[in-house]
């Protein structure tokens, strides 16, 4: 839970790395193609139209979305058809894959083969295989530096990373495949070694970096001065190196996704809410991380959340992990409570803390407790002779 509440609240550099990562899905993104606009390509190309037709495909819903794919003279409609159907993908799917990723037919047929027997070093068989593109078609068919994917590909099966997360990554973060080798691996090595440093034992750092990529691959997209600017900035906001692997593994890598700047704006205005001396607000953050990562209007609006709800800053600062709860979760869950007869104001807010699951489960436990009779062990039975 606690990732995906960080991805919507860091202003800083994680911002710039979802904006990449969420850009419009315009022609030039996908495929290496240009798009003309001439009075001859203004006229949908009907060969491809037709083509389209046989499959299936909604030829409406790419006119709405990229009608441009249909403008194009040169298309492989059959060809990109004939490498799913070999695949083993059916009809039904096929036609989704081209409604959903149109610019599969202007990809040459070579260069998707290349592309298919590159995803096939990390899926176990081709009924995976075609999973993948129907569920991430765009992923696939975004057809770029292919032999540099291919080396990082392998580069990462040598740090010891399991194919199911090396095809999780060229799925869902493929802008790590398209930064030069040499690049990961400096930053691989500067990971390295800024564990080390912090105090890290040697026989623990590669189960620590494959947990710590396999979180978060997007720390690859760092620069190198980012990360050591980072660490001196919280070793100057006296920090051992010990609480900042701390902060570094509770964090899940997007601890080096944070700017110093932003990291002061909420350490301040932390020190400010919570009335706390440095030591004290030292002791919350280690807790509580998210305090550092969490941008100033975020903070300021879960606090104000909470006391809404007549919860006290004395409660928060015993349970900081609360403010990972979003206003709305509060609210429900607090509801909840309320049902049982579970003033949440007057006790520990440990029951209204956690994942959704954790709260189930204590929820069913004060629940189960409510309905259980009271049982006095000395008091004499009636027992009928």
């Amino acid at each position: 839970m606690l990732w995906k509440l960080l991805m919507r609240s860091q202003p800083c550099r994680l911002c710039s790395f979802r904006k990449m990562l969420s850009a419009p899905q315009y022609r030039p993104f996908l495929v290496s193609f240009t798009y003309t606009t001439d009075n001859q390509s203004n006229k949908e190309n009907e060969r491809t139209v037709e083509k389209l037709y046989k499959l299936s495909v909604d030829i409406r819903k790419i006119r709405r979305l990229k009608g441009w794919v249909l403008l194009e003279d040169e298309t492989y409609v059959e060809e990109i058809a004939n490498i799913l159907q070999q695949l083993g993908a059916e009809e039904t799917a096929i036609a989704s894959i081209l409604e959903r990723c149109p610019e599969a037919i202007i990809c040459s047929p070579t260069a998707i083969n290349i592309q298919r027997e590159l995803w096939q070093l990390v899926c176990k068989n081709e009924e995976e295989l075609v999973r993948l593109i129907e569920q991430f078609p765009e992923s696939f068919f975004t057809i770029k530096d292919q032999e540099n994917q291919r080396l990082n590909v392998q580069f990462f099966k040598e740090l010891g990373l399991k194919n199911v997360v090396i095809s999780r990554f060229l799925t869902t973060a493929s802008n790590i495949f398209h930064n030069p080798i040499e690049k990961n691996k400096q930053m691989i090595k500067i990971l390295q070694e800024s564990y080390l440093n912090l105090g890290g034992s040697e026989a623990n750092m590669k189960v620590w970096l494959l947990k710590l990529l396999s979180q978060n691959p997007f720390i690859l997209l760092n620069s190198s001065a980012a990360i050591k600017e980072t660490l001196e900035f919280l070793q100057e906001q006296s920090f051992t190196n010990f609480e900042i692997l701390q902060l570094l593994s509770k964090l899940k890598g997007f601890f080096f996704q944070l700017c110093p700047r932003s990291i002061q704006k909420s350490i301040s205005f932390s020190k400010n809410a919570f009335k706390c001396t440095d030591h004290d607000l030292k002791q919350l953050i280690l807790k509580c991380p998210a305090l550092l990562y969490y941008s100033v209007p975020v903070l300021e609006e879960r606090i104000q959340g909470l006391l809404k709800e007549g919860i006290s800053i004395a409660q928060i600062r015993e349970t900081p992990m609360v403010l990972e709860l979003m206003p709305h979760i509060v609210q429900y869950r607090i509801r909840k409570l309320n049902s049982l007869g579970y003033r949440i104001r007057d006790g520990h807010l440990a029951n209204l803390n956690g994942t959704k699951k954790e709260f189930e489960a204590n929820f069913g436990k004060i629940q189960a407790k409510k309905g259980r009779p009271l049982f006095n062990p000395v008091a004499p039975l009636n027992i009928e002779e």
